[in-house]
């Protein structure tokens, strides 16, 4: 009787273990990526749509901008993307401007730098390549309204103050490797303060309506009544991301734009 009592405590401590386990693995984890739980994201504009909230599902993202010697990887690899081959539909004569040559970056760009002057084509296309996408403009909102302590720091005066700092700060044209960054509440470093990133929706600032069918451009939205709409018109990083984002072509390149990459959870 007694051997039989021990042999079920055995099978349920190895059971209850066994759990615990498949737990651990369940956790998610990638390399060079950080897990994003997920939440709702307030579309600066949504007061227009009674308040809407948009709900961002779980996701990994990249912890650095992408970086030159990544980017040299990818070029290396698919030949089209390199500078002088690319198309003019797809990128624009400033494409990797800044590079020595095609396959070079050259002596004044960092190679733990992120790589700039690319067009939202190439970082599509570099993104699929390692087998990710690259990030909406809801979760890469989600990702930004995080202060170093907090999930949501938007309503802290302090870090919206530090981010118009770096929106006013002139672009020198020389970018500090991405290590130097500094990160937030879901270890993701330089949200902001290094580059613009490109979104893979970037376009859809201009759409209204409910449908994707409405192709309608609000007007409003670019003049001086514009921030009336706004669900939090004290947000004047998201008024300037906004504007940034809707002066965009998809074959643009600029020496402060660069990309992150996301990943879904299985």
């Amino acid at each position: 009787m007694k051997s039989i009592i021990l042999n079920i405590a055995l099978i349920f401590l190895l059971l209850h273990n066994y759990l615990l386990t498949a737990g651990e693995k369940n956790i998610p984890s990638n390399k060079g990526m950080s897990f994003i739980s997920g939440g709702t994201y307030t579309p600066l504009y949504a007061a227009s749509k009674n308040n809407l909230k948009i709900k961002v599902a779980p996701f990994y993202m990249d912890k650095y901008p992408v970086t030159n010697l990544q980017y040299l990887e990818f070029v290396k690899s698919n030949p089209k993307w390199r500078r002088s081959r690319v198309k003019n539909i797809f990128a624009d004569r400033n494409y990797l401007r800044n590079w020595k040559s095609d396959t070079e970056p050259g002596p004044d760009v960092n190679p733990a730098a992120p790589v700039t002057n690319v067009s939202w084509f190439a970082a599509k296309a570099y993104a699929e390549y390692m087998n990710k996408r690259l990030p909406t403009v809801a979760e890469w909102e989600f990702v930004a309204k995080a202060s170093a302590d907090k999930e949501d720091g938007s309503a802290d005066p302090a870090y919206i103050k530090k981010i118009l700092e770096w929106y006013s700060k002139p672009s020198t044209g020389k970018l500090e490797p991405v290590e130097k960054g500094e990160k937030n509440f879901w270890n993701v470093y330089d949200m902001h303060g290094l580059v613009w990133e490109w979104t893979s929706d970037f376009f859809s600032a201009l759409v209204t309506g409910e449908s994707r069918g409405d192709s309608g451009l609000e007007r409003n939205l670019f003049c001086g009544s514009g921030s009336v709409n706004a669900s939090d018109f004290k947000n004047y990083p998201a008024f300037m991301r906004f504007a940034f984002r809707s002066s965009l072509k998809a074959n643009y390149t600029t020496d402060n734009l660069g990309f992150r990459c996301v990943k879904n959870v299985k």
